[in-house]
């Protein structure tokens, strides 16, 4: 097996007529995984703006899902509640900025998808890590902690409201 015929990439070969060992690709070929047609979820933008809704419905399962992704992939910088103070933070690592102020409350999350994707400042990208879906059910549940962290009595459903007092 250590001996056999075979073409190293790049070497001159005398079976093809153009005596190259590679071969070309077919035109119009996609690499398997590779095709982005939806721009939107794979980008975070419309129309090369950054996008102000979701590619899909955010319902109870992808929320779950975001909490999760969050609590492995965010939370070490940013802490469980999203601001700032996460362990890396504690151990001299440079502070990420808290998601609860104004500027990342009212960023649209084609730019929260975009800085997980592409990463931003000292924070690294996520591209290969986490999947496209994770990154927009990561973004859910990062708008659910900002909800969460202003919220109002009258964001609480009325039939709900008495167990806030206990």
């Amino acid at each position: 097996m250590h001996d056999q015929p075979k073409y190293v990439p790049l070497r001159q070969s005398s079976f093809f007529g153009d005596e190259r060992s590679a071969r070309s690709l077919v035109p119009g070929t996609v690499a398997r995984g590779a095709l982005n047609a939806d721009p939107l979820l794979h980008t975070g933008k419309v129309n090369g703006a950054d996008a102000t809704m979701f590619p899909f419905a955010i319902d109870a399962q992808v929320m779950a899902r975001g909490q999760e992704r969050f609590n492995i992939f965010c939370s070490p910088c940013h802490g469980g509640a999203g601001m700032g103070d996460g362990m890396v933070v504690r151990r001299g690592f440079r502070r990420p900025p808290t998601f609860h102020q104004d500027r990342l409350r009212s960023a649209p999350v084609g730019q929260l998808f975009d800085v997980i994707t592409n990463g931003f400042g000292a924070m690294p990208d996520y591209a290969t890590q986490i999947p496209p879906a994770d990154r927009w059910a990561i973004v859910a549940y990062l708008r659910a902690l900002q909800l969460s962290e202003h919220a109002t009595l009258a964001d609480v459903p009325t039939d709900k409201r008495n167990e806030l007092d206990r």
